[in-house]
């Protein structure tokens, strides 16, 4: 859960209608996404058009605002990419603003994927990697290096959790876990065989899957992709730990007809999915930490954060 931001919405109404041709009547804040940097808006028009707001505390990455255009103009369909405005975003203060087309029905987090949007998505993800960037886009994309800085975050974090009065009794219950976890994420990533680099969302979870009922899937959040193994990817297809409704036998298969033929590397896929948690670990750490943090948010934090922490802390625990 994202609080939402300290922001006169009237003017910030006032500047969209000013940067894009859409007359505004109505912004509706949405408490979506864990970045606690960025904030959505639903913005509703006068003539009944609707509209995805996000707005970033600094710059968007110049990968965020090229790449999706970039692959729509590849066939890549399922991408949500913003409308155009100067490859930077809408300057607003300290903010920055892009504006997306708004698609109906939600995120697939919580209904699970029907048998023909499994396909679909291994269609799509198997298009996406194997499109070849422009020069251009290769310029901006980070490369794997298989260094996380997130092991780093969570000591300095851990030691401001065992003094924390909210933070304290999760601290000494799950913190020699989640240090163990640091040290298999660096051990995993000195043990990897690089892969062949492509295009990677490395967001791909349902959560950032739209589709109305059965209908054709929008990939969302475009604000991280990097070059990198297809593995990246193929981690939050193969895991349990993204949706309610993960892989099984018979999704495996209808995912590979789309996707085609494919033998993940499990070492690979081991190393992104341990990397995730200790990501998102310190991610949670950091946003419950923050003194500004609402009741509601941090609660919602601490869910998240407990979540995680129970299976890596579980003994059959293994990436």
């Amino acid at each position: 859960m994202i609080d939402k931001p300290d922001i006169d919405e009237r003017t910030l109404a006032a500047e969209v209608a000013a940067a894009w041709p859409v007359d505004v009547v109505d912004l509706v804040f949405m408490p979506v996404g864990l970045d606690g940097q960025a904030w959505a808006y639903r913005v509703e028009t006068s003539v009944g058009g609707r509209y995805f707001l996000k707005v970033r505390r600094g710059d968007f990455t110049p990968a965020a605002v090229l790449l999706p255009s970039f692959l729509r103009a590849q066939g890549l369909r399922q991408v949500v990419a913003p409308l155009d405005h100067g490859g930077a975003g809408r300057g607003y203060g300290d903010y920055r603003l892009l504006l997306y087309p708004f698609h109906d029905g939600g995120s697939l987090w919580g209904r699970g994927l029907t048998d023909r949007q499994w396909t679909e998505y291994g269609d799509f993800l198997g298009r996406l990697h194997r499109v070849t960037p422009s020069a251009e886009v290769a310029a901006v994309l980070p490369v794997e290096t298989y260094r996380s800085g997130a092991g780093e975050r969570l000591r300095t974090l851990g030691v401001q959790a065992a003094t924390s009065e909210v933070l304290g009794a999760f601290w000494e219950r799950y913190g020699a876990a989640l240090h163990r976890l640091a040290e298999t994420v660096d051990d995993l990533g000195s043990r990897v065989t690089p892969g062949q680099h492509v295009i990677c969302h490395a967001d791909i979870h349902p959560g950032n899957l739209i589709a109305d009922g059965d209908g054709p899937l929008h990939v969302v959040d475009w604000d991280a992709p990097i070059l990198a193994p297809r593995e990246r990817d193929l981690m939050f297809v193969y895991s349990a730990d993204f949706g309610d409704h993960p892989i099984d036998a018979r999704r495996a298969e209808l995912f590979r007809e789309g996707y085609g033929a494919l033998e993940p590397d499990p070492v690979l896929l081991s190393y992104y999915r341990s990397e995730r948690h200790l990501d998102d670990v310190a991610a949670f750490l950091g946003s419950i930490l923050d003194p500004e943090a609402s009741t509601e948010s941090r609660a919602s934090g601490l869910y998240w954060l407990t979540r995680i922490a129970e299976a890596v802390a579980d003994p059959g625990y293994a990436p």
